[in-house]
């Protein structure tokens, strides 16, 4: 034992102890939150990872010199020997769990001393992102942070749990991989050994996954690190954690079952809530006609109305050459909110959906004093009375129209929706809104590349009866993929996987690639997928993001121990570094300025 500890062993956390245990001598151990000097009694409040417990030296009990009471500050490390009592009925503090007690200090020994703190350990305290980050050690120390992280490991003790006892294996996967051309961009690991070649670190370990089922293992799960090199945002991160899953011999519903009670487990465990199954499964194309989003938020209304067959013969052009060209006009009602938009706020949400795309949003305002807008005008009577009845518009109402390419017009209302709501009150925060997405496109085409990408990934199993479409007709391909959302985030996703070489391949000549490059970039798993592979499907959740959703957070980096900044780095470490011209020379690599 380290002589800073001889002799002294902790009975427990602070806030383990109750009035059940006045008269108990015991050993606590932690930092010192704050000390108030009363001369020959000093109060200290002493922290661990679950509390506080406050702690009485009296000069009169105390063993040894009481000096080095007076020379606690904030963060010094400490154990202290003592007895609990019960607090004076004036001193109760009924916001603490140990608000009834305290410990009479007999020994003190000072275990590490502190530099003073660039900011207070408390949750109240204004501190800067930037300097939070850099003193990530400090940070972690205030019990926001600290419920935040044992919150994070609830959740994945509650999937371990539950996965084990349904019969899944934990397998890791490596994290040194092949790099393969489809999905996000690689983070790259050179060779020392092999120079001029490189490793990638897994986005997920989907390729392998699949292999373990051909493998015969039929159910495996991991927690596991997944890297992409992308820009980031509040709920992303270049390193993330994955609660990864695979099963054999399944079909959607046997998947969407079972993540459903994987779920249903969590929130039980962690949040005490019971989670009524089945979750409610709406397609992908009734969630982006409703809702303009393939994650829709379901807590409040203002959904999408299509009226492009009311305009389509109008005489306002704007909207009636959109859907002469293959487009549509959708409306949302802001109902009752008419008095709570000036010009100036309608205006700014105009600018707003050109965010997305847009060219421009009409409006209509149903004043008392009758209907306001630019664009009554260019609509005749019946026309106008069709449009108003579609979107069963009333006086109070106010009504947002943008009319584009459907893509255009899915994001910009489908963002203006979650503003509106947003600005009106309309969400219900203390409500977990869980719902399935299924029947997604297989492919989404890419204006960039000028061809068809997967719309989740290059192995992910066309619908049957849409199979002999993969080269005629990819666009209208639909596939057996699902994703799970919460409160209109994507917290998971998955698909019933191509467990054959012949339509994995058809699969990627659909993408664009040759025979001969499908094969240097695939070919383990082409291969593999030779030996007799059962058909198997998986899933799998961020577990990041899960938590900083149960627990309110508004950015991922608050449920990370050790998180990368916007520009992927960490403030800490100061991660990334330049490395020593040695270790360069030896992996064969030269940095040009």
């Amino acid at each position: 034992m380290s002589e800073f500890l001889q002799g002294w062993k902790r009975t427990d956390y602070c806030t383990n102890f109750s009035l059940d245990d006045v008269g108990r001598d015991v050993t606590l151990m932690g930092w010192v939150q704050t000390r108030r000097d009363f001369g020959a009694l000093i109060f200290v409040d002493l922290r661990d990872r679950t509390g506080l417990m406050q702690v009485v030296f009296d000069e009169s009990v105390l063993e040894g010199d009481f000096s080095r009471v007076s020379s606690l500050r904030s963060e010094f490390v400490i154990a202290v020997k003592g007895r609990i009592v019960r607090r004076d009925e004036e001193t109760v503090n009924e916001k603490l769990p140990t608000g009834y007690i305290e410990v009479k200090a007999r020994e003190l020994k000072i275990l590490s001393r502190s530099q003073t703190p660039p900011f207070e350990i408390e949750d109240d305290t204004a501190v800067r992102e930037d300097l939070r980050l850099k003193y990530r050690y400090l940070d972690l120390r205030r019990p926001t942070m600290q419920r935040n992280l044992l919150m994070r490991s609830k959740i994945a003790f509650a999937a371990r749990e539950y996965l084990i006892n349904n019969g899944f294996l934990d397998i890791e996967t490596p994290m040194l991989t092949k790099s393969t051309p489809e999905g996000a961009r690689d983070y790259l690991v050179p060779s020392r050994i092999h120079q001029g070649c490189f490793y990638a670190l897994p986005q997920s370990p989907q390729t392998l996954k699949q292999i373990l089922m051909i493998s015969g293992f039929d159910r495996y799960f991991q927690i596991v690190k997944c890297f992409r090199d992308e820009d980031l945002r509040a709920d992303r991160q270049p390193e993330f954690t994955q609660i990864d899953l695979e099963m054999s011999f399944v079909d959607v519903d046997d998947v969407i079952t079972m993540n459903e009670g994987l779920i249903a487990h969590i929130f039980k465990q962690v949040m005490g809530i019971d989670v009524k199954l089945p979750l409610k499964r709406l397609s992908y194309k009734e969630a982006m006609d409703r809702y303009g989003s393939d994650k829709p938020d379901t807590r409040f209304g203002l959904e999408l109305v299509n009226v492009s067959d009311i305009v389509a013969d109008s005489g306002f052009q704007v909207f009636s050459s959109v859907v002469k060209n293959g487009g549509s006009v959708r409306a949302i009602n802001a109902k009752g909110s008419v008095e709570k938009f000036a010009r100036r706020e309608i205006d700014a949400l105009v600018d707003f959906v050109k965010i997305y795309g847009a060219k421009g949003m009409a409006w209509i305002s149903m004043k008392e004093d009758g209907i306001q807008s630019p664009i009554t005008k260019f609509f005749t009577d019946e026309e106008m009375d069709r449009l108003l009845k579609r979107l069963d518009a009333q006086t109070g109402d106010i009504i947002f129209f943008v009319g584009d390419k459907d893509k255009v017009v899915y994001d910009s209302l489908g963002n203006l929706r979650l503003k509106l709501a947003e600005k009106l009150g309309l969400i219900d925060e203390s409500v977990f809104d869980l719902l399935w997405v299924v029947d997604f496109p297989q492919f989404e085409y890419s204006e960039e590349e000028k061809r068809f990408v997967a719309m989740h990934h290059p192995f992910t199993c066309p619908k049957d009866e849409d199979v002999d479409k993969l080269e005629t007709d990819p666009g209208s391909v639909y596939a057996k993929a699902y994703d799970i959302v919460l409160n209109g985030n994507e917290i998971g996703g998955g698909s019933i996987r191509i467990h054959t070489t012949e339509l994995q391949e058809r699969m990627l000549k659909a993408l664009g690639h040759s025979k001969e490059s499908a094969w240097e970039n695939f070919g383990f798993l082409l291969e593999a997928l030779k030996f007799g592979a059962p058909p198997h499907g998986g899933l799998a959740f961020g577990l990041d993001r899960l938590a900083m959703l149960l627990l309110g957070c508004s950015s991922i980096r608050d449920v990370i121990a050790f998180p990368k900044v916007q520009n992927a780095s960490c403030l800490m470490t100061n991660a990334p570094s330049r490395v020593e011209p040695k270790q360069l020379r030896e992996l064969g690599i030269k940095i040009i300025e």
